[in-house]
Protein backbone atom coordinates (compact mmCIF):
# COMPACT_ATOMS: atom_id res chain seq x y z
CA UNK A 1 0.00 0.00 0.00
CA UNK A 2 1.75 3.75 -1.51
CA UNK A 3 0.49 6.73 0.71
CA UNK A 4 0.52 10.07 -1.17
CA UNK A 5 -1.02 13.48 -0.40
CA UNK A 6 -3.38 15.33 -2.80
CA UNK A 7 -4.84 18.41 -2.42
CA UNK A 8 -8.80 18.72 -1.61
CA UNK A 9 -10.93 21.43 -2.99
CA UNK A 10 -10.00 23.68 -0.28
CA UNK A 11 -6.12 23.10 -1.24
CA UNK A 12 -5.72 21.50 1.99
CA UNK A 13 -3.58 17.98 1.88
CA UNK A 14 -4.90 15.00 2.86
CA UNK A 15 -3.67 11.46 3.34
CA UNK A 16 -5.15 8.90 0.47
CA UNK A 17 -3.77 5.58 -0.18
CA UNK A 18 -3.29 3.72 -3.61
CA UNK A 19 -2.88 0.25 -4.53
CA UNK A 20 -0.70 0.49 -7.69
CA UNK A 21 3.17 1.37 -6.59
CA UNK A 22 4.81 4.21 -8.41
CA UNK A 23 8.43 2.62 -6.85
CA UNK A 24 8.11 -0.61 -8.16
CA UNK A 25 10.60 -1.55 -11.28
CA UNK A 26 9.22 -5.07 -11.41
CA UNK A 27 11.07 -6.48 -15.16
CA UNK A 28 9.84 -3.80 -16.78
CA UNK A 29 12.42 -2.15 -19.32
CA UNK A 30 14.99 -0.31 -18.16
CA UNK A 31 18.22 1.78 -18.97
CA UNK A 32 21.18 4.70 -17.88
CA UNK A 33 21.79 7.69 -19.66
CA UNK A 34 25.30 8.20 -19.72
CA UNK A 35 27.45 10.54 -21.51
CA UNK A 36 31.29 11.31 -22.72
CA UNK A 37 31.27 14.01 -20.58
CA UNK A 38 29.68 16.69 -17.94
CA UNK A 39 27.47 19.20 -19.34
CA UNK A 40 26.71 17.17 -22.16
CA UNK A 41 23.18 17.31 -21.74
CA UNK A 42 22.15 14.17 -19.47
CA UNK A 43 19.63 15.91 -16.97
CA UNK A 44 17.58 18.10 -19.93
CA UNK A 45 17.44 14.98 -21.86
CA UNK A 46 16.47 13.26 -18.90
CA UNK A 47 13.73 15.37 -17.97
CA UNK A 48 12.38 15.36 -21.52
CA UNK A 49 12.46 11.86 -21.88
CA UNK A 50 10.56 11.19 -18.30
CA UNK A 51 8.13 13.92 -18.85
CA UNK A 52 7.62 12.29 -22.23
CA UNK A 53 6.91 9.21 -21.39
CA UNK A 54 4.78 10.71 -18.72
CA UNK A 55 2.81 12.48 -21.29
CA UNK A 56 2.43 9.11 -22.76
CA UNK A 57 0.55 7.71 -19.64
CA UNK A 58 3.63 5.22 -18.76
CA UNK A 59 4.76 5.59 -15.15
CA UNK A 60 8.62 5.31 -15.09
CA UNK A 61 10.63 5.27 -11.83
CA UNK A 62 13.73 7.45 -12.10
CA UNK A 63 16.92 7.21 -10.42
CA UNK A 64 20.30 8.95 -10.18
CA UNK A 65 23.95 7.92 -9.67
CA UNK A 66 25.51 9.58 -6.59
CA UNK A 67 24.31 11.70 -3.96
CA UNK A 68 23.21 14.57 -5.81
CA UNK A 69 19.53 15.41 -4.51
CA UNK A 70 18.75 18.81 -6.88
CA UNK A 71 18.63 16.37 -9.87
CA UNK A 72 16.33 14.14 -8.27
CA UNK A 73 14.07 16.93 -7.57
CA UNK A 74 13.84 17.48 -11.07
CA UNK A 75 13.08 14.19 -11.79
CA UNK A 76 10.63 14.41 -9.28
CA UNK A 77 8.80 17.62 -11.39
CA UNK A 78 9.23 15.84 -14.50
CA UNK A 79 7.62 12.45 -13.88
CA UNK A 80 5.43 12.86 -10.73
CA UNK A 81 7.66 9.86 -8.90
CA UNK A 82 10.24 10.22 -6.23
CA UNK A 83 13.84 9.53 -7.69
CA UNK A 84 15.99 7.30 -5.61
CA UNK A 85 19.82 7.47 -5.45
CA UNK A 86 22.19 4.89 -6.03
CA UNK A 87 25.66 5.53 -5.03
CA UNK A 88 28.27 2.49 -5.28
CA UNK A 89 30.80 4.76 -2.64
CA UNK A 90 28.53 4.76 -0.08
CA UNK A 91 26.06 1.50 -0.46
CA UNK A 92 27.27 -1.78 -1.05
CA UNK A 93 26.36 -3.75 -4.42
CA UNK A 94 23.99 -5.61 -2.86
CA UNK A 95 21.64 -2.40 -1.50
CA UNK A 96 21.83 -0.91 -4.83
CA UNK A 97 20.31 -3.96 -6.15
CA UNK A 98 17.36 -3.77 -3.57
CA UNK A 99 16.73 -0.34 -4.28
CA UNK A 100 16.65 -0.98 -7.78
CA UNK A 101 14.49 -4.28 -8.18
CA UNK A 102 11.94 -3.34 -5.16
CA UNK A 103 12.38 0.10 -4.15
CA UNK A 104 9.57 1.18 -1.49
CA UNK A 105 8.54 4.29 0.12
CA UNK A 106 9.34 3.98 3.79
CA UNK A 107 6.24 2.89 6.05
CA UNK A 108 4.18 6.01 6.54
CA UNK A 109 5.92 7.80 4.23
CA UNK A 110 4.27 10.58 1.98
CA UNK A 111 4.57 11.22 -2.00
CA UNK A 112 3.50 15.13 -1.75
CA UNK A 113 1.61 15.33 -5.24
CA UNK A 114 1.27 18.73 -4.04
CA UNK A 115 4.66 19.96 -4.39
CA UNK A 116 4.55 19.28 -8.07
CA UNK A 117 2.99 21.33 -10.82
CA UNK A 118 -0.66 20.84 -11.25
CA UNK A 119 0.06 19.99 -14.90
CA UNK A 120 1.25 16.52 -13.46
CA UNK A 121 -1.82 16.17 -11.59
CA UNK A 122 -3.69 16.30 -14.17
CA UNK A 123 -2.32 14.11 -16.88
CA UNK A 124 -3.77 10.91 -18.07
CA UNK A 125 -3.18 7.89 -15.58
CA UNK A 126 -0.17 6.13 -15.55
CA UNK A 127 0.83 2.69 -16.98
CA UNK A 128 3.91 0.99 -16.41
CA UNK A 129 6.98 1.07 -19.17
CA UNK A 130 7.32 -1.83 -20.87
CA UNK A 131 3.93 -3.83 -19.26
CA UNK A 132 5.36 -4.01 -16.00
CA UNK A 133 7.01 -1.51 -14.57
CA UNK A 134 10.43 0.86 -16.30
CA UNK A 135 13.28 2.60 -15.19
CA UNK A 136 14.82 5.30 -15.89
CA UNK A 137 18.76 5.86 -14.61
CA UNK A 138 20.30 9.24 -15.05
CA UNK A 139 24.14 8.96 -14.78
CA UNK A 140 26.96 11.47 -13.10
CA UNK A 141 29.81 13.05 -15.05
CA UNK A 142 31.84 11.25 -17.60
CA UNK A 143 30.05 7.45 -18.33
CA UNK A 144 33.04 5.90 -16.40
CA UNK A 145 33.95 8.82 -14.46
CA UNK A 146 34.69 7.75 -10.58
CA UNK A 147 36.27 8.21 -7.68
CA UNK A 148 39.07 5.43 -8.58
CA UNK A 149 39.11 5.01 -12.36
CA UNK A 150 35.73 3.97 -13.12
CA UNK A 151 34.79 2.62 -9.67
CA UNK A 152 31.84 4.58 -8.17
CA UNK A 153 31.00 5.33 -12.03
CA UNK A 154 27.59 5.35 -14.29
CA UNK A 155 29.22 2.65 -16.12
CA UNK A 156 29.79 0.48 -12.42
CA UNK A 157 26.23 1.30 -11.90
CA UNK A 158 25.21 0.17 -15.62
CA UNK A 159 27.54 -3.31 -15.37
CA UNK A 160 26.28 -3.60 -11.66
CA UNK A 161 22.30 -3.54 -13.04
CA UNK A 162 22.91 -5.24 -16.27
CA UNK A 163 20.96 -2.76 -17.73
CA UNK A 164 21.71 -0.38 -21.27
CA UNK A 165 22.91 2.58 -21.39
CA UNK A 166 21.83 5.25 -23.95
CA UNK A 167 24.68 7.99 -24.57
CA UNK A 168 24.36 11.50 -24.84
CA UNK A 169 26.50 13.44 -26.91
CA UNK A 170 27.55 16.93 -27.19
CA UNK A 171 27.70 17.71 -30.91
CA UNK A 172 28.70 21.32 -30.74
CA UNK A 173 31.12 21.86 -33.03
CA UNK A 174 31.69 18.31 -34.13
CA UNK A 175 30.37 16.08 -36.69
CA UNK A 176 31.25 12.67 -38.10
CA UNK A 177 34.96 12.43 -35.29
CA UNK A 178 32.33 11.37 -33.08
CA UNK A 179 32.61 8.07 -34.72
CA UNK A 180 35.66 7.19 -32.78
CA UNK A 181 34.50 8.37 -29.56
CA UNK A 182 31.15 6.16 -29.54
CA UNK A 183 33.23 3.33 -30.95
CA UNK A 184 35.62 3.48 -28.34
CA UNK A 185 32.63 3.75 -25.74
CA UNK A 186 31.08 0.70 -27.48
CA UNK A 187 34.35 -1.32 -27.19
CA UNK A 188 36.25 0.16 -23.68
CA UNK A 189 34.21 -2.33 -21.74
CA UNK A 190 32.66 -5.55 -23.06
CA UNK A 191 30.31 -5.89 -19.90
CA UNK A 192 28.74 -2.53 -20.87
CA UNK A 193 26.29 -2.79 -23.16
CA UNK A 194 25.87 0.72 -25.23
CA UNK A 195 22.99 0.54 -26.95
CA UNK A 196 22.17 3.73 -28.45
CA UNK A 197 23.25 7.06 -28.72
CA UNK A 198 21.52 10.65 -28.66
CA UNK A 199 22.53 13.73 -29.93
CA UNK A 200 22.42 16.85 -27.97
CA UNK A 201 23.36 20.85 -29.26
CA UNK A 202 22.60 19.45 -33.15
CA UNK A 203 22.71 22.33 -35.43
CA UNK A 204 21.12 21.44 -38.03
CA UNK A 205 18.91 18.28 -39.94
CA UNK A 206 22.67 18.13 -41.95
CA UNK A 207 24.53 18.21 -39.12
CA UNK A 208 22.66 14.92 -38.04
CA UNK A 209 23.11 13.32 -40.99
CA UNK A 210 26.69 13.54 -40.10
CA UNK A 211 26.39 12.50 -36.60
CA UNK A 212 24.13 9.47 -37.96
CA UNK A 213 26.21 8.42 -40.49
CA UNK A 214 28.94 8.18 -37.54
CA UNK A 215 26.73 6.20 -35.59
CA UNK A 216 26.34 3.58 -38.41
CA UNK A 217 29.46 3.24 -39.06
CA UNK A 218 30.52 3.13 -35.05
CA UNK A 219 28.03 -0.29 -35.12
CA UNK A 220 26.00 1.75 -32.31
CA UNK A 221 22.43 2.64 -32.83
CA UNK A 222 21.34 6.24 -33.82
CA UNK A 223 18.00 7.13 -31.32
CA UNK A 224 17.66 10.72 -32.19
CA UNK A 225 18.99 14.45 -30.81
CA UNK A 226 18.19 17.36 -29.14
CA UNK A 227 18.51 21.35 -31.35
CA UNK A 228 20.67 23.79 -29.97
CA UNK A 229 18.26 26.05 -28.46
CA UNK A 230 19.73 28.68 -25.23
CA UNK A 231 15.87 27.82 -24.15
CA UNK A 232 16.70 24.76 -22.92
CA UNK A 233 19.83 25.79 -20.99
CA UNK A 234 19.20 24.55 -16.98
CA UNK A 235 18.98 27.77 -14.88
CA UNK A 236 21.96 28.38 -11.90
CA UNK A 237 21.39 25.17 -9.90
CA UNK A 238 19.41 25.80 -6.30
CA UNK A 239 19.84 24.52 -3.28
CA UNK A 240 16.00 24.04 -3.51
CA UNK A 241 12.67 24.57 -5.66
CA UNK A 242 11.45 27.97 -4.93
CA UNK A 243 7.99 28.02 -6.56
CA UNK A 244 9.29 30.35 -8.86
CA UNK A 245 11.98 27.72 -9.90
CA UNK A 246 9.69 24.92 -10.06
CA UNK A 247 7.63 27.55 -12.59
CA UNK A 248 10.65 28.18 -14.92
CA UNK A 249 11.90 24.10 -14.34
CA UNK A 250 8.17 23.21 -15.66
CA UNK A 251 8.44 25.44 -18.98
CA UNK A 252 11.69 23.85 -19.35
CA UNK A 253 10.66 20.29 -18.43
CA UNK A 254 7.71 21.09 -21.26
CA UNK A 255 9.86 22.15 -24.27
CA UNK A 256 12.25 19.47 -23.84
CA UNK A 257 9.44 16.79 -24.11
CA UNK A 258 8.29 18.32 -26.90
CA UNK A 259 12.37 18.53 -28.23
CA UNK A 260 12.21 14.65 -27.56
CA UNK A 261 8.65 13.57 -28.85
CA UNK A 262 9.56 15.73 -31.95
CA UNK A 263 13.39 14.15 -32.82
CA UNK A 264 13.99 11.03 -30.80
CA UNK A 265 13.00 7.92 -31.64
CA UNK A 266 10.88 6.76 -28.49
CA UNK A 267 8.96 3.38 -29.39
CA UNK A 268 12.63 2.47 -30.67
CA UNK A 269 14.20 3.48 -27.63
CA UNK A 270 11.66 1.29 -25.61
CA UNK A 271 12.56 -1.63 -27.36
CA UNK A 272 15.43 -1.43 -26.43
Amino acid sequence: MEYMKEQDNNSNCKEVTSNSSLMGRSGGASFLIGAATSNSGKTTFTMGLLRALRNRGYNIQPYKCGPDYIDTMFHHLASGNESVNLDSFMSSQEHIKELFEAPQPPRGASIRVDDIENTIENQAPARPLGGSGGSIVEGVMGLFDGYDKSKGSSAEIAMLLDIPVILVVNAKSVAYSVAPLIHGFKTFNPKLKLAGVVFNMVASENHYKFLKDACEDAGVPCLGYMQKNPNLNIPGRHLGLTISAKEEMETLINLAAEEVEAHVELDKLLAL
